[in-house]
Formats: C-alpha cells, structure tokens, sequence
C-alpha cells in the first residue's frame, strides 16, 4: 500500500511538473505586450531570445557550462557569438530611446529573416527563447520603421526597408570654407618638401584613391595600409582604417605628420609657409577671423570633403523607383549580395563605413593569405589593445568601387571579381559560384555615381599601376 501511495504521489508531482512547463512553454510563445513601446518589446524580445546570453562582453554562462564536454560547446558558442556581433550598443540604443546604428539593425533583420536565431542547440534548453511567426513579424516591422525614421528618404513603399539608401544630392556646409578647403586639399606645401598634398593619395579624378596597393609619401617612402577613398567619406562614423579619428577634421589633420605621408614637424610649420602667401592668408583670414590654426586648417578641409558625395548611381535610381534602371542579372546581384549577409555590414548611404568587423569572420584570412603579419594587419587592436579588436576594421563603403582598386585593407586583391570571391569564403562562410560572382560583381558595379555632374571614374590602368607597385 505504502508503494503504491509513492507512485501515485510521484505521478502527480510529474503531470503538475509536465503542466507547469506546459504554461511556462506557451507563455514564452506569446508576444511581449502591444502596450509596450516599440523599443521595448524588441528589447524583450532579445532578452527572452537568449540574444544577450551570447553576443554581449560579459555574457552569464548557465550553471551547464561547468559539465564536461556539453560546457566546452556553450563557452565556444558564446565565443563565437560575441566575435561575431556585440549586441550591447543596440541594447543601450534601445533603453535610451535613441536611434540604433543602422548596421545593428541589419544584422538583427538578417538572421530573423533566415531563422538562424536561436541556434537550435540553445533552444533545446531555453524554450523560451522560439522566435514564433507573430515575434518574426514584429521585428521586421521594427526595422522597417527604424530605417523610415533614421533615413526620413521617402522610398517608395517597396523599397523602404531596404538596408542600403541612396546617396543626398545635398549635404549642409560652408561654401567659403569648402572653397578654401578644396585648396589646402590640393596644396603641396602640407608637406615638408612641399611634394605632396592630400589629393597624390585621393585624387578626384580617379574616384578619391590613387589605385596603389601602399601610396606614396615624401622621397618616395610607403605607407603600409591602402588609402581609401575621400568619396562619401563624410558617411563614415570614424575615419580611417582602424578608426582613430572620429570627424573628417581629425582625419585630416593625420597625414601632415605623419613620417611617410608629408612629413611636417608640426602645424606651425605648415603655417608659417602658407602666411608666406599674402594672397591666400588674406583670403584665409576673411573666412576666420581668428587666423590660421590647425584647427581652423583641418576645419577647412572638413568642409572641402563634405561636398564629395556621388549621388546619381544607377542602384540608387532604382531604390527611388525607376525598375529600368537596372538589369535582371544585377537585381539578382543585389540579391545574392543580401542573401550572403554583405548588406549586414555594408549597409547604410555609402555600403559601409558604420561598424568596426572582423577580417576572417567564418574563415581564417591572414592563414590564408601567406604573408607576414604587419602592424597594420592589427587593425583596431591598434588603439584599443582590446583582444577582440584584433585584426577588426572599419568596413569601407563601397560607393564607386569599380574604380576604386585594389581591395582590403593590405590591398591585396586587384580586382572586384577577386574581392567578391573571398569575402564570400572569409566573412560569409561561402564559396560562390562563378555566375554568382558576376552578378554580384554586376551589381557592385551599378553603386558608381557622380561627382559634379559627371560619372566617377578612374584614367589609371591595372596593370600599369600593378607594374609599379
């Protein structure tokens, strides 16, 4: 008799466990609250997704995490998803009401999209954590909400949720500054031999870059990262490659004295040589009363390089609404392009410039790419000497990039068909077929704009520059 109490006791312990988690199990499926505001059933929705469990900086390991075998998997996947995308900067963006960064979004779209989210391994432990078709939807509608706001470009409905936007034909600056910007950008005696300016490295007439692996300093010495382009740099959110600057003003103010670029001692001989030049220091003058400095200079030069958008591509016609503008294999291109998680990251008016990621995502580029490891390669662990940091960049824009050769930061691939192919095997995990290649090389090739009314371009040839390198 005894027993058989027991079991019975046992079996009601077990159906109102089973019912209990039967509750909780369907609870966890409802959608947080319509009463909440936007941002916070989004945050709910990230909290209750696990998403902050493993793509955070100090993310809490669950008490499983000690068990042999099963622990060494959950550490290695909150590895991974840290490395991959840090979640915290949205998480802050959300609870402070403020606008999230665009690249955020796109990843938070992406993976939605896909259903890559939760990994089913975690959503074996946390039932809570489904993300159901009602929850899919509110986050697409999120997004497409947040991108109406944060572009406020008024798209066509069908296209106001794309992750890339076209470029203004109109950005706010200071015409008399600009003029005497446009001077300073292409003067000589910012130099300490009075050789080189700022446009020897990102000339306008060959789509802002100089279309050399490593540019050319003073007596000939060589950097040992490849320059970018100055168009649409304006979009970027720090500049530089590792990011060490974070307005155009402050970039500016870098290649001066830099040793191998112009070499100056300092701003105070760079002025003294332009308040040699009565014409130009009385010009200078007018414009700020308070006289050359270097803050006044590379304030100058900020609003020269404010004017250099390329609106007028033919993608960015399409976004607005013209379907002839491009063609059925470029439409596919820009859809292989979402599909292989690009716009992720080159997201945004200028199809990058918004976060700092990873050279190497999926596979390990600098194994593979045989050489011997730089300084520069460090990326922005330079500044930071944050251990993720390592080998993680500032992702370029990829307005004009047809032009705007070679690619990467080491500029190590000479053409776009190169580039495309392995940032589909290091940063996607893919290895693209050839037609897929072309389509997205296609479509890259349709984001070249314009400049002053005339197409971007370049008169420098490949194989002549490569020749020389």
């Amino acid at each position: 008799m005894k027993r058989f109490f027991t079991f019975k006791n046992l079996s009601l312990a077990l159906l109102l466990l089973a019912a209990v988690l039967c509750v909780v199990y369907f609870i966890s499926l409802t959608p947080p609250s319509e009463k909440l505001a936007e941002n916070e059933r989004i945050a709910e929705m990230l909290s209750q997704g696990g998403c902050v469990s493993c793509h955070t900086s100090n993310a809490e390991k669950p008490f499983y995490a000690s068990l042999p075998v099963v622990g060494n998997v959950v550490v290695k996947d909150i590895e991974e998803g840290y490395r991959a995308f840090d979640i915290e900067p949205l998480c802050n963006a959300l609870a402070a009401g403020e606008m999230p960064n665009p690249v955020d979004v796109a990843k938070v779209e992406k993976v939605t999209i896909d259903d890559r989210m939760p990994m089913p391994k975690y959503y074996l432990v946390h039932w809570g954590s489904s993300l159901t078709a009602a929850k899919r939807q509110i986050v697409l509608d999120w997004v497409r909400s947040r991108r109406i706001a944060m572009y406020d470009d008024n798209l066509p409905e069908n296209r106001n949720a794309e992750p890339v936007r076209p470029v203004d034909t109109y950005i706010e600056y200071d015409p008399a500054k600009a003029e005497l910007g446009f001077d300073l950008f292409h003067d000589t005696r910012l130099s300490v031999d009075n050789t080189v300016s700022c446009a020897s490295c990102h000339d306008l007439a060959t789509a802002g870059v100089d279309n050399h692996q490593y540019s050319h300093g003073v007596n000939d010495l060589m950097g040992g990262v490849n320059a970018p382009t100055v168009f649409n740099a304006v979009y970027n959110f720090v500049q530089f490659w590792d990011g060490r600057a974070a307005t155009l003003a402050a970039q500016a103010a870098g290649p001066p004295l830099n040793p191998v670029e112009m070499a100056s001692s300092s701003f105070d001989e760079i002025i003294a040589k332009l308040q040699a030049d009565k014409a130009f220091a009385k010009k200078f003058n007018a414009v700020y009363p308070d006289g050359m400095t270097e803050a006044n200079l590379t304030d100058a030069i900020e609003h020269f390089e404010r004017t250099l958008i390329t609106p007028g591509s033919r993608f960015d016609k399409w976004l607005m609404g013209d379907d002839s503008a491009l063609t059925a294999d470029e439409l596919e291109g820009y859809e292989l392009f979402k599909k292989y998680d690009c716009a992720t990251c080159h997201a945004g008016k200028n199809l990058g410039g918004l976060s700092y990621e990873l050279m190497g995502l999926r596979r390990h580029y600098f194994a593979a790419r045989g050489l011997e490891l730089t300084e520069e390669d460090n990326g922005r662990y330079k500044e930071t000497k944050n251990e993720r940091d390592r080998h993680r960049f500032k992702v370029p824009g990829l307005r004009n990039v047809e032009h705007t050769w070679p690619y990467y930061h080491d500029g190590t691939r000479h053409t776009l068909e190169e580039a495309v192919l392995d940032m589909g095997k290091y940063q996607s995990g893919v290895d693209l077929a050839q037609a897929e290649v072309d389509k997205i090389t296609a479509y890259l090739k349709t984001l070249t704009g314009e400049y002053k009314g005339k197409p971007v371009t370049t008169t420098n040839s490949i194989d002549e520059i490569h020749g020389h390198e």
